[in-house]
């Protein structure tokens, strides 16, 4: 694995450089990835699981890799599959460290009644209607619940009702007995228990009370030995709620929370809610449709994990929110790819070229270049015949100036084969071009004219008795917006859906990537990367997912919407 992320220099590296050097947590670097399993990882999760992993292994310490599984309604085994997948594919290892939040329910409840014996927390019967108006607002203190004054021994008693299953879900909750006052809403006796008569993936039908997250996480981190628990920034104003718990009780360790600016990216959407709507309206072949900005839709369009890694260091760790250039995760692919991916020659717009006095029945196997950055990548044959394809784009019959590429009267270059020179070509009734008659020098041979003559334009082909039929799936930005962020309220995300971010066209590939292995990005020469799709692609009909085109045309047409 590269280095990069892991070696970076940042705020929270030199908040651990700091306490390493003071001893605190015991001079031992602990972090943890803690995704709720409710649905699938996103690219904005890969810099936090980059981020958390990498810090462990700079320093020489441990990531735990938990799910926080508080939530029965909303969590399955799928999630939990999938982000262990993903986890894995991006590069990391969690050893023997894998987590679960249910792991500790024992623990918690033990916890919580401790906090009701100190007279911190009391059961409450006010729904979250209710309660909002004893909350207040930033500019109105709260006032207490009637509950708030409940006796220990009657909280206690509530407690184990709730836990037994004798009230129904909403009846009750447990809240944490802070400061109605507080300008921090969060510290407003939040609810920290609640009733939910749902079955657990993990844990079945044991509980019918399960912990808010405010008070599962930092516990879930102490009992873990956790020293850094590294968040987002919508956690900063959670802090305070975070060592509340931890002061208010007596537990393992402290951890220390420290935020980062999470990834947004240009042209898409990071919201779980937004994404699962995507999907269940069937605006995306689900969760793992390449145009998703989920890290199983990027491995199934091809992209490297190696790429995503680059992105996530070049992103870097900051303490503002921003906006990333999706281009720049682009540049990350391309960099990548280009060092690792196999060329061939695939025509996405066909048209016939035939060599007129090229021998009817002769095969010649061509030498081509696999990858010119790693010459151990060896060769390969392609065929080449009388009957050839090229690509339409590649011929004018009436050629602008700047034009290197076929015309009538004019000499360019076969990619690993001839030169040719175009003579005529044959049309429909309605003037559509058939097919383009060439003749060729037998001397020129792998593209090179002895006579030292220079020929500017190289373009690709493919034998038409040889070529096999594919389809091509050509991927653009999900949204015709960069910022869906700032769509006005009250007007739809969806509107801005860009119709065009899927096309599908039938093409010809070379016979040698008919057998590809789904998820292997390639380059098609002179067209983008593209990698067999790993759920449509057969042997009869190979389907290619474009991963990224070779430049970004993304940015001009941009400017002219």
């Amino acid at each position: 694995m590269d280095t990069a992320t892991e070696n970076s220099s940042n705020f929270i590296t030199e908040i651990i450089d700091d306490d390493l050097k003071t001893g605190r947590h015991g001079g031992h670097v602990v972090t943890r990835f803690p995704p709720e399993p409710n649905g699938y990882l996103h690219i904005g999760h890969a810099k936090s699981i980059c981020l958390n992993f990498g810090l462990a292994k700079q320093y020489g310490g441990k990531c735990h890799m938990r799910l926080d599984d508080t939530n029965p309604t909303k969590e399955d085994t799928e999630y939990v599959e999938s982000i262990l997948e993903d986890v894995h594919w991006l590069g990391w290892d969690w050893g023997d460290n894998l987590f679960y939040a249910s792991d500790y329910f024992d623990k918690l409840y033990a916890y919580a009644v401790e906090l009701i014996k100190r007279g911190k927390a009391y059961v409450c019967d006010l729904s979250d209607e209710e309660f909002k108006v004893y909350k207040g607002s930033l500019t109105v203190p709260g006032t207490a619940s009637p509950n708030r004054d409940r006796s220990v021994e009657e909280n206690l008693a509530l407690f184990e009702r709730m836990k037994n299953g004798e009230f129904p879900d909403g009846a009750y909750v447990l809240r944490a007995k802070i400061d109605m006052a507080s300008p921090n809403m969060h510290m407003r006796d939040p609810a920290i228990y609640r009733i939910r008569h749902a079955h657990h993936h993990r844990t079945g039908d044991k509980w019918c009370i399960y912990p808010l997250y405010d008070f599962a996480h930092c516990l879930s981190d102490s009992i873990e030995g956790i020293s850094n628990s590294i968040c987002t920034l919508e956690f900063e104003i959670h802090r305070p709620l975070y060592d509340w718990i931890l002061d208010a009780l007596e537990t393992p360790s402290h951890p220390q929370q420290t935020e980062f600016a999470r990834l947004n990216l240009t042209y898409t959407v990071m919201s779980k809610r937004k994404l699962l709507e995507l999907v269940k309206e069937g605006r995306v072949a689900g969760w793992d449709d390449p145009r998703m900005p989920t890290i199983c839709a990027y491995r199934r369009r091809g992209v490297p994990a190696a790429a995503i890694r680059s992105f996530c260091e070049k992103v870097g760790v900051t303490k503002f929110n921003s906006l990333t250039d999706v281009a720049l995760l682009d540049y990350c692919i391309r960099e990548e790819l280009n060092k690792t991916a196999n060329r061939f020659m695939a025509v996405m717009n066909p048209v016939k070229l035939i060599i007129d006095n090229y021998p009817d029945d002769l095969v010649e196997e061509m030498d081509a270049v696999n990858n010119p950055e790693d010459p151990s990548a060896g060769s390969r044959k392609v065929p080449f015949t009388k009957e050839l394809y090229i690509e339409a784009t590649d011929f004018m019959e009436e050629p602008v100036r700047q034009f290197h590429r076929l015309a009538p009267g004019k000499e360019v270059r076969l990619r690993y084969a001839y030169l040719v020179t175009c003579v005529s070509v044959d049309k429909d009734a309605d003037g559509n071009i058939t097919a383009i008659h060439c003749t060729y020098d037998p001397a020129t041979k792998g593209g090179n004219a002895p006579d030292g003559r220079k020929v500017k334009g190289t373009i690709h082909w493919l034998s038409a008795k040889y070529a096999k039929k594919a389809k091509a799936r050509l991927y653009d930005r999900l949204f015709t917006i960069e910022n869906v962020g700032e769509i006005p309220d009250g007007e739809d995300y969806r509107n801005y859906l860009n119709p065009e971010s899927l096309k599908e066209v039938d093409c010809f590939i070379e016979p040698a990537l008919a057998s590809a292995e789904p998820g292997i990005a390639v380059q098609f020469e002179r067209t983008g990367y593209f990698c067999p799709d790993a759920k449509d692609s057969t042997p009869e009909l190979p389907v290619f997912n474009r991963t990224v085109q070779l430049k970004d045309s993304w940015q001009k047409k941009a400017a002219q919407l």
